[in-house]
C-alpha cells in the first residue's frame, strides 16, 4: 500500500503506467480504496471505491464500444455486444489490473490482506473500474478514453483479429455441411507494392457465392467469408 504522507507523489510510477497523471490525488485514493480499508480506518477522509467502480463501468463500456466501432465496422450490433462482454468482463479488467501492479496499490483492510485481496479478480476488476473511473472525473471524457485506448486497445485489435478468422472457419463449417469445399481466388491487385488492394472470390464447390476487398489476401479473403456466409443466410436462413 502507498503511503499517502509522502511529500513527492508516491503515485508516480502507477501513473505513468497509467499515461495519466491526476490533478486531484484524493480522486486516486478514493478509487484505490477498498471497503474493507475504511471499516478499520475510520479516519482516512476518503471514500472507498465503490461508487467509483459504478461509474467505471460505464465509462469503459462507452470507450471499449467506441473502438469496437472503429477498429470492426463490419459487425452488427449483437457481434460487438458480444465481443465487448468479452472484452470487459471480470477476468478482462482483473487482467488490466495486473498489467498496471494495480493490486501493490490497494488500501485493504487486514482481513482481505490476508484472504489474498490483493490477487483477486473481483477486487481487482473493481479496482481498474474505479480507477478509469476517477480519470473520467479528473480529466473528463477525452482523458478518460485515452486511458482505456491504452490499456485495452491491443484487446480489441486481438479481438476484431480472432472475429475475422471466425468468418473464414464458420463458411468452411457450413460448406461441410453440404459436403462441399471452399475455395479462394484472387480476381485482381490494385496499388503499388507498398500499398495493394486485393480482391477475392469465396466459392463453395463449383459456384461463387461472394468477392471480398482488403489490404492483405488473409483479409480480403475473410471479408469474402462473411459476404458468403450472408448469402447462403439469405438463401437458406441462419443454420
Amino acid at each position: 500500500m502507498a503511503d499517502s504522507d509522502h511529500d513527492d507523489n508516491p503515485y508516480a510510477p502507477l501513473e505513468s503506467r497509467l499515461g495519466y497523471a491526476f490533478t486531484d490525488r484524493a480522486r486516486l485514493e478514493s478509487a484505490l480504496t477498498h471497503k474493507s480499508y475504511l471499516n478499520e480506518n475510520a479516519s482516512w477522509g476518503r471514500p472507498d471505491n465503490e461508487r467509483l467502480e459504478f461509474l467505471g463501468d460505464a465509462v469503459i463500456d462507452l470507450a471499449v464500444g467506441h473502438l469496437l466501432m472503429d477498429a470492426a465496422p463490419e459487425r452488427n450490433e449483437g457481434e460487438l455486444s458480444k465481443t465487448r462482454a468479452g472484452i470487459v468482463n471480470e477476468l478482462g479488467l482483473a487482467d488490466v489490473a495486473g498489467e498496471l501492479g494495480l493490486g501493490e496499490w490497494l488500501f485493504l483492510g487486514r482481513g482481505e490482506e490476508q484472504s489474498g485481496g490483493r490477487r483477486k479478480p473481483s477486487v481487482l476488476a473493481d479496482a481498474c473500474e474505479a480507477l478509469v473511473a476517477a480519470v473520467y472525473l479528473d480529466g473528463g471524457f477525452e482523458a478518460a478514453f485515452g486511458v482505456v485506448k491504452r490499456l485495452f486497445g491491443a484487446r480489441v485489435s486481438s479481438a476484431r483479429e480472432a472475429g475475422l478468422h471466425d468468418f473464414k472457419t464458420r463458411l468452411q463449417e457450413r460448406a461441410a455441411r453440404r459436403r462441399q469445399q471452399v475455395r479462394y481466388t484472387v480476381v485482381c491487385e490494385k496499388g503499388p507494392d507498398h500499398d495493394k488492394t486485393f480482391e477475392i472470390a469465396a466459392h463453395i464447390g463449383e459456384r461463387e457465392y461472394a468477392r471480398g476487398v482488403g489490404k492483405t489476401k488473409k483479409e480480403a479473403e475473410q471479408r469474402a467469408a462473411e459476404s458468403a456466409l450472408r448469402v447462403l443466410d439469405s438463401e437458406s436462413g441462419p443454420t
